[in-house]
């Protein structure tokens, strides 16, 4: 996907002196405290019901779709990457997507855990104009099971300004992304491009 510094850059940051304990199943986590009730019920509303046979096959997480939101954006628009449709992905390196220069947006993502308990989980972009660096983001998701209804989980990051100025809105950005979790197991990583512009 990439050089070995953006593989570098891309790497979650790390608390010294942590260390994530071993990967259990959700059969081991709500086999834990069995005998608690109250905990029980709480583990049962994060999808923990030690049903034994659930199929762990496959990723253990699916991203669904990014999604760019802005409050001033046109009535009815909205700028949706639905992660399953790699040829729209790899037209916006050719096509890039057009941002409004200097606007509130935020990032929203939408995942599903499949199976397991995930922790730590890390949204990670870099974004680099003419190969310069010129942004990094570390936003995280938090730790999951699988939801108690099989839906997914909606993620909205913290608001951001988009940048503005003529030299902003000269070229195009690429973007790399990554889903990784505090073990770094990667569960997801795609490349866009936008570009900034006076209007959406």
């Amino acid at each position: 996907m990439s050089t070995n510094e953006d593989q570098e850059e891309l790497k979650p940051t790390t608390t010294p002196g942590y260390k994530p304990t071993a990967a259990k199943t959700a059969e081991e986590y709500a086999k834990l405290d069995a005998e608690d009730e109250s905990l029980a019920r709480w583990k049962a509303s994060l999808g923990i019901t030690g049903a034994a046979g659930n199929d762990t096959s496959g990723p253990k997480v699916t991203v669904l779709t990014l999604e760019l939101d802005s409050p001033t954006l046109p009535a009815g628009k909205r700028i949706v990457f639905n992660l399953s449709d790699t040829a729209k992905l790899a037209d916006t390196k050719k096509n890039p997507i057009v941002i409004k220069e200097g606007v509130e947006y935020n990032v929203r993502i939408t995942f599903k855990v499949n199976h397991s308990i995930i922790s730590g989980v890390r949204y990670m972009q870099l974004v680099k104009r003419a190969g310069v660096k010129v942004d990094k983001m570390e936003q995280m998701l938090g730790s999951y099971g699988p939801h108690p209804k099989g839906e997914p989980y909606t993620k909205n990051f913290d608001p951001e300004e988009s940048p503005s100025g003529m030299l902003a809105r000269s070229g195009s950005y690429n973007v790399k992304s990554r889903v990784v979790d505090d073990d770094g197991e990667v569960y997801a990583e795609w490349e866009w491009a936008f570009k900034l512009a006076k209007e959406w």
